[in-house]
């Protein structure tokens, strides 16, 4: 089975001599909404409790090697990252942004852009909220197999994973240029 229908680990360098891997993830189930509690404050359920470490170990044997992490800082995100984080080998540096807190897709495409002021960044994991991580997802990927496509447009689960291959550097992220090559969820 290919990498495409997640069973097989990507290449630890990426996407390519001119591209990149990006690897989306949406957080763990959290608690619901709640007027006592404040959104940015909700923590994982214990099926989030429970899927995050899935998350983690898919990325460990099917996902590309990440170089890095950039994570929303509420809780239920940073929750989902430190319960998948230990099923790597070696995890990467992890940057905590408030700016992926909730952001629409133009916000996380131009946190993602500046990267391109570090050399060497290759493949890189982006933990985020529904609907902005969706809608990143679905107006990334312009291209790859019709089955992946439609999973991506239909809907991202939470623990959910989108690997998506980019040519060119972290700058040139644009609606459609990306083809995605895994998808999966806890419930795969």
């Amino acid at each position: 089975m290919s990498l495409e229908s997640g069973s097989r680990r990507a290449s630890p360098g990426g996407g390519g001599a001119a591209g990149f891997r990006l690897v989306l993830v949406r957080h763990a189930k959290a608690v619901r909404k709640d007027r006592r509690i404040d959104d940015f404050d909700r923590e994982l359920t214990k099926r989030g409790r429970d899927d995050a470490p899935r998350t983690g170990h898919w990325l460990a044997e099917s996902g590309p090697r990440p170089d890095f992490v950039l994570c929303s800082p509420s809780r239920r995100t940073r929750q989902t990252w430190r319960l998948a984080a230990p099923a790597l080998d070696d995890p990467p540096p992890v940057v905590y942004d408030m700016r992926l807190y909730k952001s629409p897709p133009s916000k996380l495409v131009s946190v993602l852009a500046e990267l391109a002021e570090r050399p060497g960044l290759r493949a890189g994991v982006l933990v985020g909220h529904n609907p902005g991580i969706h809608e990143l997802a679905a107006g990334l990927c312009g291209s790859g197999p019709p089955d992946l496509l439609q999973r991506v447009r239909a809907g991202f689960p939470t623990s959910g994973v989108v690997v998506i291959e980019v040519p060119g550097g972290w700058e040139r992220l644009s609606p459609g240029s990306g083809r995605v090559i895994a998808c999966w969820s806890p419930g795969d």
